[in-house]
């Protein structure tokens, strides 16, 4: 990275900031990483120029936040957590968050991120519901939603077909009041 960081969002161990021109190599290994494109329900190849082009256009889109998670230790990017689909009428959003690799997850890079997101989508973009979906088979990312405040809201049926089976999908949302209350605890 050159310079210093632009440090949109900062934690303790992560901060978020916009993606820049050379995260597209790390962004395109993530996309194509077996045990996140499993995770993720993820079939669709890309090339190294859609995932450049897709950051170009994705930092442009009013109706999302895309931000890169970058370890504060090293300035090393570790992933990305965005709201996305965001209904300013409604005051609600999807989010999601990934990381590059399978040898730091579980280390609560992820839970940190969208801990950050969740404070921006419910702080300063005044968001009043944000939600999400996620495969049952993700056992480690519904065990962080709970932690987080997500509640399940749903569940449909056998909605992914991925590696010839199909799976159900979990719908979990979280209210800003309840992220609030949340916090406090």
């Amino acid at each position: 990275m050159s310079g210093n960081p632009i440090k949109l969002l900062e934690g303790k161990r992560v901060y978020l900031r916009p993606p820049e021109q050379q995260d597209a190599e790390t962004v395109y290994r993530s996309l194509h990483n077996r045990e996140g494109r499993r995770l993720t329900g993820q079939n669709r190849v890309f090339s190294r120029q859609f995932v450049t082009e897709w950051l170009e256009k994705v930092v442009r889109d009013p109706d999302r936040r895309f931000l890169v998670i970058v370890s504060q230790e090293d300035d090393t990017l570790l992933g990305d957590v965005e709201l996305n689909d965001i209904d300013w009428y409604h005051r609600s959003a999807n989010i999601r968050v990934e990381l590059v690799d399978e040898q730091i997850y579980g280390r609560g890079y992820g839970t940190e991120a969208l801990g950050l997101m969740l404070d921006h989508g419910f702080g300063i973009l005044n968001l009043h519901r944000i939600h999400l979906e996620v495969y049952t088979f993700n056992a480690r990312a519904i065990q962080v939603y709970e932690k987080l405040g997500f509640q399940r809201e749903g569940i449909k049926r056998e909605a992914l077909f991925y590696n010839h089976v199909y799976h159900d999908v979990i719908q979990m949302g979280i209210l800003a009041r309840e992220w609030r209350t949340n916090k406090e605890i």
